[in-house]
């Protein structure tokens, strides 16, 4: 089983930010629009954040092992849809793998409380370190393969996620028997979805990962092109994107004992916010030191998504309340993080400068500190 959670998380990321790197590519080779391209990646965010609200529902029906084995096969089709033909095929592809990747993203945590209940934070964190090493592969390398496969973005963006994503369908494959299995083991009782969005720290840990992704997919979105405008070539802003990736991954090693062991996740909620504020004003003002708050973002970042998720599983009362939660929490994420990347570009085209931008993050950041500050009060979620 952790064999499976460890490669379906290996699917969650990469598929969506190795598009960056290889976006001048596309562009020329479909001849995109500047307002097409950035439907790439705001498009996956609303689907996101759609699929969110019914993943919880579907597992409830389907059975969590079953979704997940089609979150895999959604996500292994759309990787090779993406590829085959023009603009409607790379619509269509990533349409079908952002559906996969909703599923997966909201169901892991559950999966994880119903096999893992005791090792809820080292599982949790290694999944988010795998997840992180993936996409931080797949975007340094994105380039390089193109270059290697004579300037083809398709053979780039197959071969990492594509071996990934068939693996994952193969793994899956065989755990379908396990909710018969877990079945008898499932508590009754258990909060519905509806009843989450009315709980308190349900909304907190909602905001503080909401939050978290805005920051995260304006900076993903929009560090290559900022770079460029600061004078580092394209393959060096690439790789500096690569290392934010790889970054993200470095908390799950550093925190892991950390998160096991702390009954109040205050002061670490609050650190990675913190962190994030950091490197929002050393982009600004510090630009040449791009490479720095780079890794620190993503270290930032990874830090929040990895205790957010691990509020999501420790807080919650059963493996259903568990899933409503993640739901609740990504749908209003992904909703949220969608507006960002066009908010950031659009703040650079009005000012022609990135500091209104930045200052925008900034905020971001502020508001993801107080609601970690409150998200990470010991308490059941059905108690606060």
């Amino acid at each position: 089983m952790l064999i499976g959670v460890l490669l379906i998380a290996g699917n969650l990321r990469a598929p969506i930010t190795g598009i960056a790197p290889l976006l001048e590519l596309i562009q020329a080779d479909l001849s995109l629009s500047s307002t097409q391209a950035g439907l790439l990646t705001a498009m996956p965010l609303f689907i996101f954040a759609v699929i969110s609200l019914l993943a919880a529902s579907m597992a409830r029906v389907v059975g969590l092992s079953r979704s997940l084995f089609i979150a895999s096969v959604l996500i292994a089709v759309g990787v090779v849809v993406r590829i085959l033909g023009g603009t409607i095929e790379l619509f269509a592809g990533i349409g079908l793998l952002a559906i996969g990747i909703a599923l997966g993203n909201v169901l892991l945590p559950s999966l994880v409380k119903r096999h893992f209940p005791m090792r809820i934070s080292f599982v949790t964190s290694l999944y988010v370190l795998f997840m992180g090493l993936v996409a931080a592969f797949n975007s340094a390398m994105a380039v390089p393969m193109a270059e290697w496969t004579g300037q083809s973005w398709r053979w780039s963006s197959l071969m990492v996620v594509g071996v990934m994503a068939l693996a994952s369908v193969v793994v899956w494959a065989t755990q379908l028997g396990a909710d018969r299995r877990a079945a008898q083991n499932t508590p009754t009782g258990a909060a519905t979805s509806s009843s989450v969005w009315r709980l308190p720290l349900a909304w907190h840990i909602t905001l503080y990962m909401g939050l978290n992704s805005v920051a995260y997919y304006m900076i993903a979105s929009w560090l290559p092109v900022m770079l460029v405008n600061y004078g580092f070539e394209p393959d060096h802003a690439g790789q500096i994107h690569g290392l934010m990736q790889l970054a993200t991954a470095v908390p799950a090693l550093l925190l892991m004992p950390v998160l096991s062991r702390v009954h109040d996740q205050r002061g670490v909620a609050l650190a990675g916010a913190l962190l994030q504020t950091l490197t929002f004003v050393g982009f600004l003002v510090l630009p040449s030191w791009s490479l720095l708050w780079a890794v620190l973002f993503g270290f930032g970042s990874g830090s929040v998504f990895l205790i957010a998720l691990a509020l999501i599983g420790v807080r919650s009362t059963s493996t259903s309340q568990a899933a409503s939660l993640s739901g609740m929490a990504q749908c209003m994420g992904y909703l949220l993080a969608a507006f960002g990347p066009p908010a950031m570009g659009g703040l650079h085209d009005l000012f022609n400068s990135w500091g209104w931008a930045l200052g925008l993050c900034i905020l971001v950041s502020f508001g993801m500190g107080y609601a970690g500050w409150l998200a990470a009060r010991p308490a059941a979620a059905s108690k606060a």
